[in-house]
């Protein structure tokens, strides 16, 4: 659990073993952190990250411009009714034509090449970069994988990527707000200090499949 926390994994409630230890020694963990100039956070829907400060001896990294984008339309996700309907699950076929109709598809492809026109082979291109988040997501305990057939159910620690909706009066309207404008859900300051990992350039290309080593 040390190691997964370490690694910038979220431990939610799916996580019954790990999620119930956190609850029952919650307050001496949050001072062993300490020691490493880390917060152990507990949200407000119950999950658990480490948060680590400047000065921490833990690694610190970001997540792309991307990866924070499907981290928000999976928030959306998990806010609509369609979970209810689908007993929380989706395919990644569903969250990408989700993100297609909720994001700006020209600031999309430019995620793909500067060159992007939007076709076939681009939209094909996108698709495998958003696997390629999912993966990572789910290397970050957002999404609990279901079978083999690209299934998976969003687990509440995708609200990471709604911190500031949480007090609005309408929650999904926000978040579908937020996405639409492009907009940074974790502040300028959190973010730097966030635990979301993302592995260097050149692994994302090469070895989108291993673990994130902290």
């Amino acid at each position: 659990m040390d190691s997964a926390l370490r690694a910038g994994r979220h431990i939610a409630s799916e996580d019954l073993d790990n999620h119930a230890y956190l609850i029952e020694f919650e307050t001496p963990l949050q001072h062993f952190y300490q020691r490493y100039n880390a917060e152990l956070v507990r949200a407000p829907e119950g999950f658990f990250y480490l948060r680590p400060r400047s000065t921490s001896l833990i690694g610190r990294s970001v997540l792309s411009e991307l990866d924070m984008l499907v981290g928000k339309v999976l928030c959306f996700l998990y806010l609509s009714p369609e979970r209810l309907a689908q007993e929380g699950i989706f395919t990644t076929q569903e969250l990408f034509d989700e993100l297609l109709t909720l994001a700006d598809e020209k600031k999309l492809m430019r995620l793909v090449t500067l060159r992007a026109s939007g076709s076939d082979l681009d939209r094909e291109k996108l698709y495998d970069k958003v696997k390629t988040s999912l993966r990572r997501l789910r290397r970050l305990g957002m999404i609990v994988p279901i079978g083999e057939n690209g299934k998976f159910r969003v687990s509440e620690a995708t609200f990471r990527f709604g911190a500031d909706v949480r007090a609005g009066d309408d929650m999904r309207e926000a978040q579908l707000r937020l996405i639409r404008d492009g907009e940074a859900v974790i502040h300028t300051q959190e973010h730097a200090q966030s635990s979301l990992l993302r592995e260097d350039h050149d692994e994302e290309r090469d070895e989108d499949d291993q673990e994130v080593q902290a």
